[in-house]
């Protein structure tokens, strides 16, 4: 698709190539806003490819929506285009979490807030299907927002919210090793932001802690 044909977006560079999707940067109705475009993939049937596009945009659109409403932390969704396969998100200051925690401007009680917005994301009724570092941003005034919202599920099972933290245990103790506690930490915060929506947040470690003991058995 040809991007100039979006209505007032104003491309300026790209932010990110990933597996799926690449992110550019630039503004639209003079905000500053980033363009998500899902590329179709060769090693995909054009139907599948074309179905599976439309699906995620559909789900990550309606996720937006629901955060946006609820205050959440996240990217406030601005247009999208389910059949061109594009959407525009309001652009994010700041920097990945990742990048914080290894240069040491956040450490672990950043580390706790982030388990607490993983329980505030669950209770709002989505897991996020990909919760790493890299999809966690940090601005400079220490506050964090989730992005990337391209693998999340509505009205997940228990099994993906335990995933979620699952994900966060890999992630910060392959990538965060030399922070201590950390994946203890996120627990912590995970739990003091139980307001009590089933599931609760100790069913939900239960469950993560029965995942992990499967992936540690296989390994």
């Amino acid at each position: 698709m040809d991007r100039t044909s979006i209505p007032m977006w104003i491309e300026e560079n790209i932010l990110h190539k990933g597996a799926e999707a690449i992110i550019f940067s630039g503004s639209w109705l003079g905000i500053r806003a980033v363009l998500k475009m899902r590329e179709p993939r060769s090693y995909r049937h054009p139907s599948l490819d074309r179905r599976l596009t439309r699906q995620r945009l559909s789900v990550e659109a309606r996720v937006l929506t629901k955060l946006q409403a609820n205050n959440f932390p996240a990217p406030a969704l601005l247009d999208v285009d389910i059949d061109q396969g594009w959407m525009l998100l309001s652009r994010i200051e700041g920097r990945p979490l990742y990048d914080a925690l290894q240069d040491g401007a956040a450490g672990i009680n950043e580390i706790k807030l982030f388990g607490s917005i993983i329980r505030q994301l669950h209770e709002a009724g989505f897991s996020h299907g990909d919760l790493t570092t890299h999809n966690v941003m940090f601005d400079s005034e220490k506050k964090m927002y989730l992005i990337d919202f391209g693998l999340s599920k509505i009205n997940p099972e228990i099994e993906n919210l335990g995933l979620d933290l699952q994900v966060v245990n890999e992630c910060l103790t392959a990538s965060h090793h030399t922070i201590n506690n950390s994946v203890e930490a996120m627990i912590e915060g995970y739990c003091l932001a139980d307001s009590g929506i089933e599931p609760s947040s100790d069913e939900v470690i239960e469950r993560f802690e029965a995942i992990r003991g499967r992936v540690r058995y296989h390994a």
